[in-house]
């Protein structure tokens, strides 16, 4: 009998509609190219035939939540501007100017009320229009009558979370998350502030970044300290599209590790988080998630916060969603990471790793950020102020706190790995079947 990726009994507490398994999709068991990972054609025609048509993740709601309110979004070759109109609705234009091409705008985020180019001080209103032409009667009146706007792409906004399309035509935002969206409201991510941006290039492809974030197959191997908190017992659930959840357990022992009992440090921190005093409580880790759920569901009725509509997974595992093509979201109730993985504009062997996390506060005594988010109390959590992006080139340790620097000494020794001639292509156990499913997506689009 095949080991179905959905056989964890992950879930505890009483049956939740969220916890529901999604059908069961076969992805086969082809053995790709490995070319993938570092031909210059392959990455080609991915930016042709996916990044240009695909729904890409943009950026949080709350960095433009007023009329004005913009941020840049670069990806490959191409950078954006999705701003907030003054009709509260959204748009997005390339960050181009008509007139030569520069770009417009070069910070991360900021709020006005129409954009100028640093060149010629041509200027546009916030839906693209031009406003303004320098010296406009030194140009002769036909090359003005071409369109000297700004060029827009589709945006639309779910979630909490804002999405850009290149090309236009296709499934709407709704239907290209599919089932995943009402999952991803429930967490009100609109409701949270960024309270940290990193920024670091990697050098390894893209989808070697997906592949290593998609599975937890490599726990033990690559990120021994986790050993006594995040188990690799894992639900994977597949949806049409591309898209995924799995639920990571934490706050109880890896398969591998040898005691399955006794409470550890790590435990003892995440107990804590929860309100509980390690000290007097008398479970074992084998019934630590549930006195972690049974604390922060308490916790959440004295604050007056809704909790009902998480289930006990909910509240005390990593829930991670990825969205096709090239990001994942690991959701907690009061917190969420937001990963991109972006490809380099014209190396394969390099991408861009970006991660936000984004933290819903509550300005009571016994609220706080959960350890697990590993921020320091230099971190405003009030959202009162935008953290800047920390951004760290190639060869340089992210910073990013032990696991994801672990994760980026790692993946260029697996890029190497995928261009010998000894390597004929990934062969993944079902514990990957997330990076099947999106590599088989990925192959469905290109052939499309």
């Amino acid at each position: 009998m095949n080991y179905d990726p959905r056989s964890w009994k992950v879930h505890h507490g009483s049956t939740h509609r969220f916890d529901e398994p999604a059908p069961a999709i076969d992805n086969g068991s082809a053995r790709p190219d490995p070319a993938r990972y570092h031909d210059p054609e392959f990455a080609k025609a991915e930016w042709d035939r996916v990044f240009t048509k695909a729904w890409l993740l943009a950026g949080p709601s709350a960095d433009v939540r007023e009329a004005g309110d913009w941020m840049k979004f670069d990806t490959g070759a191409e950078s954006f501007i999705v701003v907030r109109a003054d009709d509260g609705t959204l748009k997005a234009h390339y960050n181009v100017c008509p007139h030569r091409g520069s770009r417009l705008v070069s910070g991360d985020v900021g709020s006005q009320s129409s954009f100028t180019c640093p060149f010629h001080s041509w200027r546009f209103d916030l839906d693209g229009t031009n406003l303004a032409v320098t010296d406009p009667e030194t140009f002769r009146p036909e090359v003005l009558c071409h369109d000297h706007n700004l060029t827009s792409v589709e945006v639309e906004e779910a979630a909490g979370l804002v999405f850009i399309r290149m090309d236009k035509g296709g499934q709407g935002l709704a239907d290209y998350l599919g089932p995943i969206l009402p999952m991803l409201e429930t967490y009100q991510i609109d409701r949270m502030n960024p309270v940290q941006y990193r920024r670091s290039d990697w050098a390894a492809n893209w989808k070697g970044g997906i592949d290593a974030f998609y599975e937890s197959y490599h726990l033990h191997a690559i990120h021994p300290q986790t050993m006594g908190i995040i188990d690799d017992r894992t639900h994977i659930d597949l949806y049409p599209g591309g898209m995924s959840r799995q639920f990571v357990p934490l706050g109880q022992p890896n398969s591998h590790f040898e005691d399955q009992n006794a409470v550890n440090p790590g435990i003892e921190v995440l107990l804590k988080d929860a309100g509980i005093d390690p000290a007097n409580w008398r479970g074992d880790a084998q019934n630590s998630r549930a006195a972690i759920a049974a604390a922060k569901r308490d916790r959440a009725s004295r604050l007056g916060l809704d909790y009902d509509r998480f289930s006990d997974a909910q509240l005390t595992d990593s829930t991670i969603f990825g969205i096709f093509p090239n990001a994942q979201i690991g959701c907690h109730p009061e917190a969420v990471f937001l990963h991109r993985f972006k490809p380099h504009a014209d190396d394969p062997g390099q991408f861009t790793y970006e991660t936000t996390i984004l933290y819903r506060h509550v300005d009571v005594p016994g609220y706080g950020a959960p350890g697990w988010m590993g921020l320091g109390e230099e971190v405003d959590l009030t959202g009162e102020t935008r953290p800047d992006v920390v951004h760290t080139g190639l060869g340089v340790p992210p910073g990013m706190g032990e696991v994801l620097d672990q994760d980026s000494d790692l993946l260029p020794t697996v890029q190497a790995g995928a261009r010998s001639r000894g390597f004929r292509g990934p062969l993944w156990g079902e514990q990957e079947a997330r990076l099947r499913h999106f590599h088989t997506t990925l192959d469905r689009w290109l052939g499309a």
